[in-house]
């Protein structure tokens, strides 16, 4: 293979301390204050250097070094902290190459650059990379999700850092980093920056969609020969089919995972003295009536099975008695047709004030209720659930324009502890099984024909 300009090596410098990572974040601060303001002027001097090779067809050798020097201090940063945890091995403070440091960065210096190439090469040519970055370092953003009124999302770190968590783990219980771990994380890591220095118009040779595993490029020794040599040359394309199927079930699991401890958490934690887990808000509008939108009930025993007992509470904040209702969501409408009333949204769609006038009767004379309650204070009621679309209104009791309440709505939500238990074993199997794969793949990888093997006695050394 050819070389890349950009080439990122390092070795696992064994052995590591079982217990410093869990500091490391602290021991880097003077690290990354420093890296705060050099990362501040490096998007001014990419700009610059985006004017002179427009103009010169150059990359102007002091920025250049410049540019090189905080991408090598950051790399060696991040190896020494959570992009590796491969060293204990304080970073230096320079922009310099240190050889004899376990991780290096070297950016080969182009004479000349494309004035045309320099145009597009930072955002449209590099769209793909960036997907597959964000994949890798995202930072804590992995969405999945669907429009409608059932929208949901979860999240979770990129796999940079959940994998090296798992490492993390594994030193501190057994004292050892596991290997093929360690390559993987290296080949996302070197993924990255390619792509850095490629949006950072240090090269016009297009990052390589390779997973380059391991600490040295691929052709070159790294920095220090590692006790058990590994090689990109093992990667076959089942092996790294298992180590991304892998990776993805990692990605997945922590999805479930964080989705299942915070449903844990909940049913632990924020039900109140009746064993309702309630959300509230507090609603002030200017017209007669504040309604939900419609929620829909398919199956009776569904519903209840997950939900429970459902209840409605609202609390009067400016003195006047309240009325609380629920009714079907077409007979709600049709005593609301005409009046000036909001409808409570999501934070996204915003809420949604409709003009008109006042009610033609009073909420309780209204005969729309399936339950409602009135009265000063704090009014509650329990919903009795039956299939189809509902809404439950609040109002001032005498029908009077503007609106002032804090409003509750909870549910005894008995199946939470099963749904938070169910989303923690299958995130722990897809993490097991992810991990395994991963291991596999980078583990037969690592025993290619290249790599040295103890030879087999001869008759003669016999």
């Amino acid at each position: 293979m050819t070389d890349y300009p950009v080439r990122v090596e390092a070795t696992l410098d064994e052995p590591l301390s079982r217990g410093l990572w869990l500091v490391k974040w602290l021991l880097a601060v003077p690290h990354y204050v420093v890296l705060a303001f050099l990362w501040f002027a490096y998007p001014f001097v990419t700009i610059a250097a985006f004017f002179a090779i427009l103009v010169t067809g150059r990359y102007p050798r002091p920025l250049f070094e410049f540019t090189s020097g905080v991408l090598r201090w950051s790399w060696r940063v991040h190896y020494y902290s959570y992009a590796a945890l491969g060293t204990d091995r304080y970073p230096p403070f320079t922009f310099a190459d240190v050889p004899d440091y376990p991780a290096r960065l070297e950016i080969a210096y182009p004479e000349r650059l494309s004035r045309g190439l320099v145009l597009v090469k930072w955002w449209l040519l590099a769209i793909p990379h960036l997907v597959v970055v964000g994949l890798f370092v995202g930072g804590g953003s992995w969405l999945a999700s669907r429009s409608g009124s059932d929208d949901f999302t979860w999240a979770a770190g990129g796999l940079v850092g959940v994998l090296v968590l798992v490492a993390g783990v594994v030193l501190l219980f057994t004292g050892r980093y596991p290997r093929p771990i360690f390559d993987f994380v290296l080949g996302m890591d070197r993924w990255v920056l390619r792509v850095a220095a490629y949006v950072s118009l240090m090269t016009d040779e297009y990052p390589p969609f390779r997973l380059d595993m391991g600490g040295a490029e691929a052709g070159h020794e790294p920095p220090h020969p590692p006790a058990h040599p590994v090689g990109p040359a093992g990667w076959t394309s089942g092996r790294i089919a298992a180590a991304v199927t892998g990776a993805v079930l990692v990605l997945g699991s922590m999805g479930l995972l964080t989705g299942g401890g915070a449903l844990l958490w909940a049913d632990r934690t924020q039900r109140d003295a009746d064993g309702y887990l309630t959300a509230s808000t507090d609603v002030v509008a200017s017209g007669y009536a504040v309604m939900t939108d419609p929620v829909q009930v398919h199956g009776i025993s569904g519903f209840t099975a997950f939900a429970g007992a459902v209840r409605v509470r609202a609390t009067s904040t400016d003195g006047r008695p309240v009325f609380v209702g629920i009714g079907r969501s077409d007979a709600v409408a049709g005593y609301l047709a005409g009046t000036e009333y909001t409808t409570l949204a999501d934070r996204r769609a915003g809420d949604r004030t409709h003009p008109g006038g006042a009610p033609a009767v009073p909420p309780g004379d209204a005969g729309v209720w399936v339950a409602s309650t009135s009265g000063p204070g704090t009014q509650g009621l329990a919903w009795p659930v039956l299939d189809g679309q509902w809404t439950a209104v609040v109002m001032n009791a005498d029908s009077s324009r503007g609106i002032s309440v804090r409003a509750e709505a909870g549910a005894t939500a008995p199946a939470v502890g099963w749904v938070a238990l169910g989303l923690l074993v299958i995130g722990i199997a897809m993490l097991a099984g992810g991990a395994a794969l991963i291991g596999i793949g980078a583990h037969h990888a690592s025993r290619h024909p290249g790599t040295p093997t103890t030879p087999e006695p001869s008759t003669a050394d016999i």
